[in-house]
Protein backbone atom coordinates (compact mmCIF):
# COMPACT_ATOMS: atom_id res chain seq x y z
CA UNK A 1 0.00 0.00 0.00
CA UNK A 2 1.56 3.44 -0.94
CA UNK A 3 1.87 5.79 1.86
CA UNK A 4 0.95 8.98 -0.05
CA UNK A 5 2.02 11.08 3.64
CA UNK A 6 5.72 10.02 4.63
CA UNK A 7 6.79 7.76 1.71
CA UNK A 8 4.98 8.42 -1.65
CA UNK A 9 5.84 5.51 -4.29
CA UNK A 10 7.13 8.59 -7.13
CA UNK A 11 9.81 9.80 -4.19
CA UNK A 12 10.54 6.07 -3.25
CA UNK A 13 11.68 4.35 -6.30
CA UNK A 14 15.35 3.05 -6.32
CA UNK A 15 17.75 2.51 -3.84
CA UNK A 16 17.33 6.06 -1.72
CA UNK A 17 14.05 8.20 -1.03
CA UNK A 18 14.71 11.47 -2.58
CA UNK A 19 13.99 13.45 0.61
CA UNK A 20 17.23 11.30 1.77
CA UNK A 21 19.35 12.18 -0.84
CA UNK A 22 18.65 16.05 -0.99
CA UNK A 23 19.35 16.24 3.08
CA UNK A 24 22.62 14.27 2.29
CA UNK A 25 23.57 16.57 0.07
CA UNK A 26 22.72 19.63 2.05
CA UNK A 27 20.44 21.03 -1.22
CA UNK A 28 18.49 24.24 -0.07
CA UNK A 29 14.84 24.71 -0.93
CA UNK A 30 15.35 25.93 -4.82
CA UNK A 31 18.05 22.60 -5.16
CA UNK A 32 15.65 20.43 -3.37
CA UNK A 33 13.00 21.06 -5.12
CA UNK A 34 15.35 20.80 -8.62
CA UNK A 35 16.22 16.87 -7.49
CA UNK A 36 12.46 16.41 -6.54
CA UNK A 37 10.46 17.08 -9.49
CA UNK A 38 13.38 16.03 -11.67
CA UNK A 39 13.07 12.32 -9.86
CA UNK A 40 9.38 12.17 -9.90
CA UNK A 41 9.25 13.40 -13.17
CA UNK A 42 7.39 10.39 -15.17
CA UNK A 43 6.08 8.48 -11.75
CA UNK A 44 3.26 10.51 -10.07
CA UNK A 45 -0.24 10.49 -11.68
CA UNK A 46 -2.66 13.71 -11.55
CA UNK A 47 -6.24 13.46 -11.74
CA UNK A 48 -7.47 14.96 -15.04
CA UNK A 49 -3.39 14.62 -16.55
CA UNK A 50 -2.06 12.55 -18.71
CA UNK A 51 1.65 10.78 -17.20
CA UNK A 52 3.15 12.56 -20.18
CA UNK A 53 1.17 16.05 -19.24
CA UNK A 54 1.94 15.55 -15.80
CA UNK A 55 5.94 14.79 -16.72
CA UNK A 56 5.70 17.67 -18.50
CA UNK A 57 4.44 19.94 -15.39
CA UNK A 58 7.76 18.41 -13.44
CA UNK A 59 9.76 19.41 -15.75
CA UNK A 60 9.03 23.06 -16.03
CA UNK A 61 8.57 23.35 -12.24
CA UNK A 62 12.30 22.12 -11.71
CA UNK A 63 13.07 24.56 -14.37
CA UNK A 64 11.56 27.21 -12.60
CA UNK A 65 13.61 26.39 -9.23
CA UNK A 66 17.06 26.20 -11.39
CA UNK A 67 15.86 29.47 -13.21
CA UNK A 68 15.43 31.18 -9.89
CA UNK A 69 18.55 29.70 -8.05
CA UNK A 70 20.29 30.70 -10.61
CA UNK A 71 18.99 34.02 -10.82
CA UNK A 72 20.20 34.39 -7.03
CA UNK A 73 23.52 33.20 -7.67
CA UNK A 74 24.17 35.72 -10.31
CA UNK A 75 22.84 38.77 -7.77
CA UNK A 76 25.24 37.12 -5.59
CA UNK A 77 27.84 37.42 -7.53
CA UNK A 78 27.17 40.85 -8.70
CA UNK A 79 27.55 41.85 -5.26
CA UNK A 80 30.99 40.83 -5.28
CA UNK A 81 32.38 42.66 -8.25
CA UNK A 82 34.34 45.87 -6.92
CA UNK A 83 33.24 49.00 -9.05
Amino acid sequence: MDDVINHPSHYTTGKIEVIDFIEDKGFGFNLGNVVKYVSRCGKKKSAGKSLDAKALEDLKKARFYLDREIALREKGMKKNVPD
